[in-house]
């Protein structure tokens, strides 16, 4: 059991040799990442039972500074970060075959290639035993996922990959390394631990300070000013957007400001503190301005980025208001905002590759032609807004019980008030695919995209449902981290 912590990450990793070597070979080079992808997931997954009992799978494997190792060790939250990212790992990989030849795409195997070391780092961060190692995977991802973002080789994709590189590595070597420091010189240990490590050691402004640092310095969580390189990756092909949006980037910034803030600061220093209400209001002004943003935006991808950068704010949120409820809501939103967002991502590629649209303003009627594709998109859009049965609702339960239990009324009126937005900006896309005429109906003679893409749509789109009706497994391992909910 120890091993599986790093065969879980490993396993990406020897895929990669694989996948360049078949690069003449596109049917064995997928058929690798499908089952790099497979075996990833069944590794996390058979961690799951030890962890649920209360165990924590370790290995350790360097100690470069004296008292600081690099270690991993299975908890709660990071078994479910893993689980999230070895799985939609093999549903962006069945997607992506339909989407990088039906668009056809160049630079195949590269694609393939370093999304596999990308998985790897995902899973390297959501089993970090500590701040230091954390660090390292969490860089580690940035520049594994550069190639992708700059994979068509444009101007414009050059562009977005310097402000994606920029920002994220410029907030983290900033701010994020300097928190960890810090924290370092405060405790004399960067190593997670239940309640946190920083009770007694931090209070008043340099509370505010230190947490300010590692939320802003953690920049895949997207909290405004540091969000641009968000929207600027957008210039990536439709299965990179799913790669940052669900399966690894933005859930890797807000899985670590969550654990960060369990296993760092501990819920009880944070809970009613200025450090936490005021690093509240910054997540939900952004919530509210990149969902007005989203409302302006006729780039369909574009609204989704805006969109991103608001639902993150939701984990975030949760986290501040440092109570059980909203630890739970913020842990949940991880999950349910991951197959929510791929299925509009995947949709999105798919009226791509199928009707080549790209703006709101062109898909009237569309629904017609993709009922599969404008049926899922729906889907994920409810889960977006938050409405039953899709998943979004029950974290967003849960949140709302986090910000009444408090009476954090700020937060329930964001909530509120997001959700609304929310509702603004996705059901007139459903409204006219369905139910106002094409404009170009002479000239619509395409149908549904290719069938990897639209099986893959319709996977994710179906889980959106059934984990509104059963939330229990994500549910019970997120309790935990709370030591068994309330």
């Amino acid at each position: 059991m120890s091993t599986l912590p790093a065969w879980s990450m490993v396993l990406p990793l020897l895929a990669v040799p694989l996948i360049v070597a078949l690069d003449r070979r596109p049917n064995a080079r997928e058929a690798v990442s499908l089952l790099a992808g497979a075996a990833t997931f069944l590794c996390v997954v058979a961690l799951w039972p030890e962890v649920a009992s209360g165990a924590r799978p370790a290995w350790y494997f360097a100690e470069p500074l004296p008292g600081v190792r690099l270690a991993l060790v299975v908890e709660p939250l990071g078994l479910v970060l893993a689980l999230v990212a070895s799985f939609l790992w093999m549903v962006t990989t069945l997607y992506a075959i339909g989407y990088m030849r039906g668009h056809h795409e160049k630079h195949q195997t590269r694609f393939y290639a370093f999304f596999a070391v990308s998985i790897a780092s995902a899973i390297g961060a959501a089993f970090a035993a500590n701040l230091v190692t954390l660090f390292i995977f969490y860089e580690a991802l940035t520049l594994a996922t550069f190639p992708l973002v700059t994979h068509a080789g444009t101007d414009e994709a050059k562009r977005g990959g310097r402000t994606y590189l920029g920002l994220l590595i410029g907030t983290s070597i900033g701010f994020l390394l300097f928190a960890i420091v810090w924290t370092w010189q405060l405790t004399g240990t960067t190593d997670f631990a239940p309640g946190g490590i920083l009770a007694g050691k931090v209070s008043g402004v340099s509370l505010l300070a230190l947490y300010a640092l590692f939320l802003f310095g953690i920049g895949k969580a997207a909290l405004m000013p540091f969000h641009r390189w968000l929207p600027a990756a957008m210039v990536a092909p439709t299965p990179v957007s799913a790669l940052l949006h669900a399966v690894a980037v933005v859930k890797v910034g807000v899985f670590s400001v969550l654990k960060i803030t369990v296993y760092i600061f501990g819920i009880d220093l944070l809970a009613g503190s200025d450090a936490a209400t005021l690093l509240g209001y910054v997540a939900g002004a952004t919530m509210l301005i990149a969902s007005l943003v989203a409302l302006r935006q006729d780039n369909l991808k574009r609204r989704l980025a805006y969109s991103t950068v608001s639902q993150l704010s939701y984990v975030v949120l949760g986290a501040t208001l440092a109570t059980t409820w909203g630890v739970i809501g913020g842990g949940l939103h991880i999950v349910m905002h991951a197959f929510g967002k791929i299925t509009l991502f995947f949709c999105a590629g798919a009226i791509l590759v199928a009707a080549h649209k790209t703006e709101v303003s062109q898909l009237d009627g569309i629904g017609r032609r993709m009922p599969w594709t404008l049926g899922a998109f729906a889907v994920g859009a409810l889960s977006m807004i938050g409405l039953p049965p899709a998943a979004g609702f029950i974290s967003k339960w849960y949140l709302m019980l986090g910000s009444l239990s408090t009476e954090h009324y700020f937060a329930v009126a964001v909530l509120v008030a997001s959700t609304l937005l929310n509702a603004a900006y996705f059901v007139p896309i459903v409204y006219a695919a369905f139910f106002r005429p094409a404009r170009d109906e002479a000239h619509a003679d395409h149908g549904e995209a290719p069938l990897a893409m639209v099986a893959a749509l319709v996977l994710t789109a179906t889980l959106t449902v059934v984990l509104f009706f059963y939330p229990d497994p994500a549910l019970t391992l997120v309790e935990q981290l709370v030591g068994g909910g309330p």
